[in-house]
């Protein structure tokens, strides 16, 4: 790369974050976000009175939804905004599993430019509804376990790297050793389909003003089932991945469970880490979650008895004047269903950002 020597103090300074905003800045204008960190809530996209009611009382200005197949247009997010926005309540973003995650794209499968101009039609129906943010995975064979276990008296999701059990699942599909595609596939594959993917649909994320946050594999192992996680399972791969994408709507869903699944040994930074290097300007999301341990085995589990400090995260996106979401991924389940579950979780993100603020002041 022919980089002047500023360029190379900007990155010694200020990490990637800084000098990437000022390469992409001419080529689009991201849609502005209200300062401050914003916790926000797993919410349907069809909510009853009760949830509407529920969101209200924990406080949660904000919710991330995901879409029915009957919602998945244009008017069907602004349905679903305005029926948040009637409760006070802003809909951050809206999923939808037909293109969160594609083989198809991550794998070079037929069908691959079908799934590739549905992903662009997405994001356009996005930012016809005024939602400017969305989450994309680039797992070729799902997000994987090997089986449940009892954490606290409640079931969570285990990994076990050696257990015979490991299947991924995406979307209804089951993927499994040894080979989930029949095949062995080489990073380079990988790479060039990311590319093929990225710079296609980037240019209509900045047309429509979409934020697009790429979500880390799950588990960061190198390869499972013949295909290599080699681009979002590690520090270096997120570098650059965003050098490739080149683009100011191409970012991070920094989901920390996955992150610390890895560990350091594998992912080359902790979340603080990541948080403090790549910096506001790249990370809009944040998966906020813990686990028991690093691979090769871990369990979901609580955010207060899992291996990492999780305050650690509050304080680095304070400090990094971050101004997206956070949220809960994955919770362990709770006597009393999925209201005292995020209730549980909310509440808990609620004190370490108070908690983070309170520092901040002082």
């Amino acid at each position: 790369m022919n980089t002047h020597r500023r360029d190379f103090a900007k990155l010694a300074l200020g990490g990637a974050a800084a000098f990437l905003a000022s390469e992409e800045k001419s080529r689009a204008t991201v849609h502005n976000s209200q300062p401050g960190i914003k916790l926000c809530g797993q919410a349907s996209a069809k909510p009853t009175d009760e949830e509407l009611k529920f969101w209200r009382q924990m406080g949660c200005g904000y919710v991330s939804v995901g879409s029915t197949p009957d919602l998945r247009t244009a008017d069907g997010f602004k349905q679903i905004k305005k029926t948040y926005a009637d409760a006070g309540i802003t809909v951050w973003n809206i999923g939808n599993t037909s293109v969160h995650n594609m083989p198809e794209v991550t794998l070079n499968l037929p069908g691959r430019d079908k799934k590739i101009e549905e992903y662009k039609q997405y994001l356009r129906n996005l930012g016809a509804a005024g939602i400017y943010y969305t989450t994309y995975a680039h797992m070729g064979n799902g997000i994987w376990n090997s089986g449940r276990t009892e954490i606290r008296g409640t079931s969570a999701r285990e990994f076990d790297l050696n257990s015979p059990n490991k299947v991924g699942i995406w979307d209804g599909k089951e993927f499994r050793e040894p080979l989930s595609h029949g095949r062995v596939f080489t990073q380079e594959e990988i790479w060039e389909n990311y590319t093929y993917f990225i710079r296609q649909v980037a240019p209509v994320a900045e047309e429509v003003g979409v934020r697009i946050g790429i979500h880390p594999d799950d588990p960061p192992v190198p390869v499972l089932a013949g295909v290599p996680r080699c681009i979002f399972s590690n520090f270096d791969g997120y570098r650059k991945a965003m050098q490739i994408a080149g683009s100011p709507n191409v970012g991070i869903c920094l989901c920390c469970g996955t992150w610390l699944e890895g560990g350091k040994a594998l992912t080359g930074k902790d979340p603080e880490e990541m948080i403090r290097y790549f910096g506001a300007d790249k990370i809009w999301k944040i998966h906020f979650r813990n686990v028991s341990a690093p691979l090769p085995h871990f369990v979901e589990t609580f955010m207060d008895n899992g291996y990492y400090d999780m305050y650690k995260i509050m304080k680095a996106l304070r400090d990094v004047n971050f101004d997206g979401i956070v949220i809960l991924d994955h919770s362990p389940g709770l006597t009393g269903g999925r209201y005292a579950e995020q209730a549980y979780g909310f509440a808990y993100m609620r004190a370490l950002y108070n908690r983070a603020n309170a520092e901040a002041k002082a």
